[in-house]
């Protein structure tokens, strides 16, 4: 469909905005229609996607029917399609219909929610998605406000913890001061080693203590590496503990790492970006991990709550840290807050998204117990899949976490045969591009992740994933093999 393009001077009118946007909801909503049969991710190689989007910028108006047909017919094939039923890779997330409205709604009021004056009422939302967020994680926020994702929450929330720890690095800076160490596990996530890069503790100072086959954090550890750099002259920082590794979802155990904590006098962050709130799924709910006892702490809604990229959560037990680290107010941004919120004083940012909108209407459109019944159907896929599986001796089940995240490993005489075989085993199905997964290194082992959790998936598709699996396996180390020797972390797929 043509209509008149915008005027020389100005916007479109609301009239082509409608129309327009009329034209671009409805190829979204074609591609949702068709998105069993689309792609995961592209076939094409770098260079001919470059060749197909590059070009000089148009010095006149281009149609709008002509950017659409270009974004439909040479952007989105080549794109990964991580809203996407079959998209098991990484973290597994969804955007949702109610999110994706707010988010276009969001755009096109484009405030900035820096200070009480500049967003009232979008720091108003903010404040009670955040506390209804706290809410669900159980955890007794004292400030909270969204990010853009758990690896610059943690960066603000470790800033807050050396402010507390070294207070004169805010002025004179890390000359002359005690070398600060965090201390977190060896599958904890890189963006903590980021954040000491960043903040100037340096890579050295990053104690990770070896997970020795749990994969998770050891507190009778974790209390004498402390113990040992206090008496050598460092100044403990934080400790970082994780529910929900990356690898392979496991759980540390917080409260006995926050008993440490108290102990030696040191932060406790927790990074939850995956495994918190997981905690809404009844099933799990108990055996997940308490958060209540950190000191801060970061969960993502983009990981697990339907909501699109980009979207943290961060939370810090102790009113007014954040603030310490962070607060610096010129002139030209000095306003009355009274009884409002000024959230540029709790981040580096400025200029800051209405995040808080597309969350506000996600959960009041599902609610919490339709946001339960979505996580208990990720819950059952996982199952469903670790059934189909445990039939098949060739396949081993290298963790043991409560979450819908499964690293798999093809079995066989030695561990570098498993490596290689599982190896071919990923490359096999995502050569496919029907469907995309991961991978990782367990216990020195190379695994295939697989993560179930966007809210398209079907049991149907966790079929077409379990076949396809089987396929790959048939051709890679043939359809008939026995099971041999396993370990207490690498298990015939057990059947749930």
């Amino acid at each position: 469909m043509t209509h008149a393009p915008a005027t020389s001077t100005g916007d479109w009118s609301p009239q082509q905005l409608q129309a327009f946007g009329t034209d671009a909801l409805e190829r979204i909503c074609r591609h949702f229609a068709a998105l069993d049969d689309v792609p995961v991710t592209t076939s094409a190689n770098a260079a001919d996607i470059f060749d197909g989007i590059d070009g000089e910028m148009p010095a006149n108006a281009t149609e709008f029917g002509d950017i659409l047909d270009d974004t439909w017919n040479t952007v989105v094939p080549h794109l990964t399609q991580w809203n996407h039923p079959r998209f098991h890779a990484y973290f597994s997330n969804s955007s949702s219909g109610p999110a994706i409205l707010a988010e276009m709604t969001a755009a096109a009021l484009n405030v900035n929610v820096m200070l009480w004056k500049s967003a009232p009422s979008a720091a108003a939302v903010e404040n009670t998605v955040t506390r209804w967020l706290a809410e669900l994680l159980d955890y007794p926020a004292g400030d909270a406000l969204l990010v853009d994702g758990a690896s610059l929450g943690t960066f603000y929330a470790l800033a807050a913890a050396r402010h507390k720890a070294q207070p004169d690095i805010r002025n004179s800076g890390t000359s002359g001061q005690r070398p600060g160490r965090i201390y977190t596990s060896d599958q904890a996530h890189s963006s903590i080693d980021k954040a000491a890069i960043a903040l100037g503790i340096g890579l050295d100072n990053v104690v990770r203590l070896p997970t020795s086959g749990t994969n998770t954090l050891d507190p009778a550890h974790l209390s004498a590496a402390i113990a040992k750099d206090i008496a050598a002259g460092y100044t403990p920082i934080a400790v970082v503990a994780t529910v929900g590794t990356t690898t392979s979802g496991a759980l540390d155990p917080v409260e006995r790492i926050a008993t440490v904590c108290r102990e030696h006098g040191v932060w406790l962050h927790v990074d939850a970006a995956y495994g918190g709130f997981w905690r809404m799924a009844p099933t799990i709910t108990r055996i997940l991990p308490s958060l209540a006892a950190a000191d801060s702490l970061v969960a993502n809604p983009h990981k697990v709550l339907f909501t699109p990229m980009e979207c943290g959560a961060l939370f810090c037990r102790h009113t007014g840290a954040l603030e310490a680290a962070f607060t610096l107010i010129p002139e030209y941004l000095r306003t009355d807050t009274t009884g409002g919120i000024d959230y540029m004083n709790y981040t580096l940012n400025l200029g800051r998204q209405f995040r808080a909108l597309k969350l506000w209407w996600t959960l009041r459109a599902f609610g919490i117990r339709g946001i339960e019944t979505r996580l208990e159907h990720s819950l059952t896929l996982a199952k469903q899949l670790r059934n189909l599986l445990a039939a098949d001796p060739r396949w081993l089940l290298a963790n043991d976490s409560p979450l819908p995240l499964l690293c798999l490993r093809i079995s066989a005489d030695t561990d570098a045969d498993a490596d290689a075989a599982t190896r071919q085993v990923l490359e096999a199905v995502n050569s496919t591009h029907r469907t995309l997964l991961s991978h990782s290194e367990l216990d020195g082992h190379y695994v295939i992740r697989v993560s179930i959790g966007n809210i398209h998936t079907t049991a149907d598709h966790i079929e077409q994933l379990s076949a396809e699996l089987t396929a790959a396996a048939d051709a890679v180390v043939g359809p008939s093999r026995s099971l041999l020797s396993v370990t207490a972390t690498q298990q015939e797929v057990p059947a749930s």
